[in-house]
């Protein structure tokens, strides 16, 4: 009987499909699987190598896989979409799986432990949370600004909104209007206690961190990005330079050479999108010290003179994240510049 040595395994919901080969590379399993039949499928099998895209339940499996004794390996959909062959199908998927996952010069998503997935799922409640409570105010800002009451950006200004709300003896606004205003104050205050609770929790995983704590002297990172990186990257040696690091969060350019001309256009915004924001933000915040009188380094300065600037904060954000792969890798803190020390 012939011995499968790989599996292509497109992942789904309910229905999988499986593509397995020899080592010789003949077809020797093309079929789909419930979802309560898979894991029973490869518990029969000998050990062989699976491959599979990486998306949400990939690491799940992975880890079960893995228990049966299997080598598994989890590839970026992007990596695996040039194996495709015409048109795209479930089985045209798991065949072109299981061909990009033999190839040597592969790369491959780290599997990721339950406790890992947990610490990422805590920060995207966290975005999640921010983004709605942006949302709510922003609505709740402009439904104001209908009735002739406007009020500056930012949650201080928005407080003095709601203080009008509340108060019963405020009447530029309509009483039915009153109501409907005051349920989105509630939502804004709810959304806040949990945000503030969650900031705690995130702090305190921080401070037991020991990386995470060294990470945060890196002028522009804070415990929330400090924690972001420790959630996303597992294993920073997989990246051979800052450069790789920083391209994969998506900070540097996009290029678009050939004929030994060389072509760079605006940042690929790839990887890490919640990483990548968060980065941006804390460069941003350095920025805007500079504006306070805070003395800047020199060729930050000299950035600022010439280039517009939501591009040096994006320039300075690259810069954060190779610092922040080389205490990575290299261990150590970062050493304290005027800036860090007005942060």
């Amino acid at each position: 009987m012939d011995i499968i040595a790989t599996i292509g395994l497109d992942l789904a919901k309910s229905v999988f499909q499986i593509h397995a080969i020899d080592s010789s590379g003949d077809v020797i399993v093309r079929r789909a699987l419930r979802r309560a039949k898979l894991l029973d499928f490869f518990r029969k099998l000998t050990p062989c190598l699976v491959g599979m895209e990486a998306c949400a339940s990939a690491h799940f499996w992975a880890r079960h896989m893995r228990a049966c004794g299997h080598d598994v390996r989890i590839i970026p959909p992007i990596y695996v979409k040039a194996y495709v062959k015409r048109s795209k199908t479930d089985a045209a998927d798991a065949e072109a799986i299981c061909e990009a996952v033999t190839r040597p010069t592969m790369r491959f998503v780290p599997i990721k432990t339950p406790e890992q997935q947990a610490a990422g799922m805590v920060l995207k409640t966290h975005d999640l949370l921010v983004r709605q409570r942006s949302q709510t105010a922003n609505a709740f800002r402009a439904h104001m600004s209908e009735l002739g009451v406007v009020a500056a950006a930012g949650m201080a200004s928005l407080a003095k909104l709601a203080g009008a709300i509340r108060d019963p003896e405020y009447r530029d606004i309509p009483d039915f209007a009153r109501q409907a205003l005051l349920e989105m104050v509630q939502q804004i205050d709810t959304l806040s206690v949990r945000i503030e609770r969650l900031d705690r929790d995130i702090l305190t995983c921080v401070k037991e961190d020991e990386t995470a704590r060294r990470l945060t002297t890196i002028p522009g990172v804070g415990p929330i990005i400090a924690a972001t990186v420790r959630a996303a990257v597992h294993d920073a040696h997989g990246f051979r330079t800052g450069r790789d690091f920083a391209a994969w969060t998506g900070l540097a350019p996009r290029a678009h050479s050939s004929g030994g001309k060389e072509r760079l256009g605006s940042i690929s915004k790839r990887g890490n999108r919640q990483l990548r924001t968060l980065l941006i933000v804390g460069a941003t915040s350095i920025i805007k010290l500079g504006k306070r009188g805070v003395k800047l380094p020199r060729w930050l300065t000299g950035l600022i003179l010439r280039k517009p600037y939501k591009l040096v904060a994006v320039a300075l954000a690259n810069k954060m994240a190779r610092i922040i792969w080389a205490l990575l890798t290299k261990g150590g803190v970062y050493k304290k510049s005027p800036v860090a020390i007005a942060a």
